[in-house]
């Protein structure tokens, strides 16, 4: 797969809706970022598939979401941030952290991220204030995490399925994730149908490993209940960082900071943490630009 993607679709009596997925190229330009363990590129980019589902919720092009889990595992706090069309970047605290498989013989995401902790959802919608949701980890696995805040934060019936395979050359194989929302005022049938379906959904990562399509995958999801798909389009690792902006936040500076920088008298480097470009600034460019 030469680039990502998200298609979306509804089923014809508009009771529930499926966006799903293909993030493997995403989570791989992730993993060569942040040089990442093969456990932390599967917490990175099931991280990292979520929030793009998530920000391709969003309803105008200037909204942002961004999630953060704090757990109490190895791996640290995990930040990514999304734009309306799912483009999307992010970095884990800790990314050289390796554990062994866990009892399925899987990548112990869960055992990185910790099963003690919370995962935060701040959407940025262009107003005074941005919206602020939160949630406890219930496994540390991601997917039951994002499940459980859709649930308890936004009260939407949700189910979350993520999936990253890394090769044992720490390679990605495959990546990827679908979420599926019950609408309000949904047919009962429909949702025991949808119920029933999931049941045959074994691994999302491993379907897009066999080469499966969003159709394929919605497919089964959808499987007797009529659908609509309503749109398909690119998304990539997207970092928004630039000199302007670190130049900026140095110029905003408390004047005990500036006077700490004008002590040491040394170039400030800025270093982006979802992208790792790295940005230097002499003293005289900051207090140049702080007069005017």
């Amino acid at each position: 797969m030469s680039h990502s993607y998200i298609t979306r679709a509804l089923s014809s009596d508009g009771s529930a809706r499926i966006f799903f997925t293909d993030t493997t190229k995403i989570v791989s330009d992730a993993m060569t970022i942040h040089k990442t363990s093969k456990t932390c590129a599967a917490v990175l980019g099931r991280a990292l598939t979520a929030t793009s589902l998530m920000g391709s919720l969003l309803k105008d092009r200037d909204n942002s979401v961004t999630v953060q889990i704090k757990g109490d595992g190895p791996a640290g706090n995990v930040v990514c941030v999304s734009d309306y069309a799912g483009n999307v970047r992010g970095y884990v605290q800790n990314p050289e952290v390796e554990l062994l498989p866990n009892a399925k013989g899987k990548l112990d995401v869960g055992g990185a991220v910790g099963k003690n902790g919370y995962l935060y959802v701040t959407k940025d919608l262009g107003l005074a204030e941005p919206y602020n949701g939160v949630s406890p980890i219930v496994s540390g696995e991601i997917g039951d995490d994002v499940t459980e805040y859709f649930a308890s934060s936004e009260q939407t019936p949700t189910v979350c399925a993520l999936g990253v395979r890394v090769s044992n050359e720490r390679t990605i194989k495959a990546a990827g994730g679908f979420l599926v929302q019950i609408m309000p005022g949904a047919d009962p049938s429909v949702i025991d149908r949808i119920d029933e379906n999931l049941k045959m959904v074994s691994s999302v990562s491993a379907m897009i490993e066999e080469g499966k399509t969003a159709k394929d995958v919605i497919d089964t999801v959808f499987e007797g209940i009529p659908y609509d798909v309503f749109d398909e389009f690119d998304t990539e690792y997207r970092c928004n960082c630039s000199r302007d902006r670190y130049l900026k936040a140095l110029v905003s500076l408390p004047d005990d900071d500036i006077a700490e920088l004008k002590r040491t008298n040394e170039p400030v480097e800025c270093e982006c943490r979802f992208c790792g470009a790295k940005y230097v600034f002499d003293l005289a460019e900051i207090e140049e630009k702080r007069k005017k």
